[in-house]
């Protein structure tokens, strides 16, 4: 059976949720589960490699080209796994879904009369 761990605290960056993150997925890979990350941020931007260095920091490049979070970089080496692009999702990305959708004209929820 699939289970989740969520390591959450806000937009405040610097906390450690990130080497959080990785440390629980190396502990858990080392007792022979199966682990994979998923980073979540709240950025409006698609991708972290918009964003000002100054106000984000570093991004991360994964194998598939992708521009990330300094984090995914953490979870790479723990878990010794490569991610890819799914698994940094931003708000923007998850925005720019929405309004593509509603672009084309497609439907999600029947207008009510």
């Amino acid at each position: 059976m699939t289970k989740y761990i969520f390591c959450t605290g806000g937009v405040v960056s610097s906390l450690g949720k990130g080497v959080t993150a990785a440390s629980i997925g190396r502990i858990l890979k080392s007792r022979g589960l199966a682990v994979t990350v998923q980073k979540l941020d709240p950025y409006l931007n698609v991708d972290p490699g918009t964003m000002s260095p100054y106000e984000h920091g570093e991004v991360f490049v994964l194998e598939d080209g992708a521009e990330t979070d300094l984090d995914l970089g953490a979870y790479e080496r723990f878990i010794d796994e490569n991610l890819t692009r799914s698994s940094n999702l931003t708000s923007g990305q998850v925005y720019q879904q929405v309004s593509t959708a509603s672009a084309g004209a497609t439907t999600w929820v029947k207008p009510s009369r």
